[in-house]
């Protein structure tokens, strides 16, 4: 089955030669031009991979990825865009993009960086984890990828969910940084980097109601989950 792609760019030349170049590498590939249509055709279109422009019309990129992640916390998103500033590229993953291109790009890196978000593991990272664990107050299914508190019961995208099992079975422990990039994403690339302080920020959200479960920066080295 074809990788869809929904293709955001609202300049039609660039677009059209991006389009078919997708499509005759048997990519599946919809393609919008104004902002404002674009949550529409992502019900409908169901993509597996987000590829968006930062200057539209209506609404900009990071609108779309905001109201994007809304629906689908976890749809991989790569930004496109003319910029160069680093507040830019800061506050793209701030909001939740896998990855980030400058324009102008090759297609063949446009495949590379696509094929590197999609790349999710088949098998989960770490055996021996069982069914149901508590973590402090909440309860952790990692194969539902479920977060239980009391009753509130929280979805978790593929991978909150393995970098909470990660710390769980390294608690207390210290855990180097590039270890866990290598782990969950495979490499520690600047953009991976980028992507872990936005779920580490997103778990410490999610366990604030137990003020005995902490995650804990360790400048420059890593991080300790501790779980008393």
């Amino acid at each position: 089955m074809a990788i869809k792609i929904l293709y955001v760019e609202d300049e039609l030349f660039l677009g059209k030669i991006v389009l078919e170049s997708l499509e005759q590498r048997g990519f599946e590939v919809l393609m919008e031009m104004d902002g404002a249509k674009v949550i529409h055709q992502f019900q409908q279109f169901s993509p597996d991979i987000c590829v968006l422009d930062i200057m539209l019309p209506n609404k900009n990129g990071f609108e779309l990825a905001t109201a994007i992640r809304n629906l689908q916390d976890d749809m991989p998103i790569i930004f496109l865009t003319a910029k160069t500033q680093t507040e830019d590229v800061v506050k793209g993953f701030n909001i939740g993009c896998n990855d980030y291109i400058r324009k102008p790009f090759s297609i063949e890196e446009l495949i590379v960086r696509i094929n590197n978000v999609l790349r999710i593991p088949k098998i989960a990272i770490l055996k021996g984890i069982e069914e149901e664990v508590m973590i402090g107050q909440f309860r952790f299914h990692a194969h539902k990828q479920m977060l239980i508190f009391g009753k509130d019961i929280r979805k978790l995208s593929y991978r909150e969910s393995e970098l909470l099992k990660y710390f769980y079975l390294n608690s207390n422990e210290l855990i180097q940084r590039r270890e866990l990039l290598n782990h969950i994403w495979g490499n520690d690339s600047f953009f991976n980097s980028r992507n872990l302080d936005v779920y580490i920020t997103k778990l410490r959200g999610y366990l604030k109601e137990d003020p005995n479960l902490q995650i804990i920066t360790i400048k420059g080295v890593g991080y300790r989950f501790v779980a008393d």
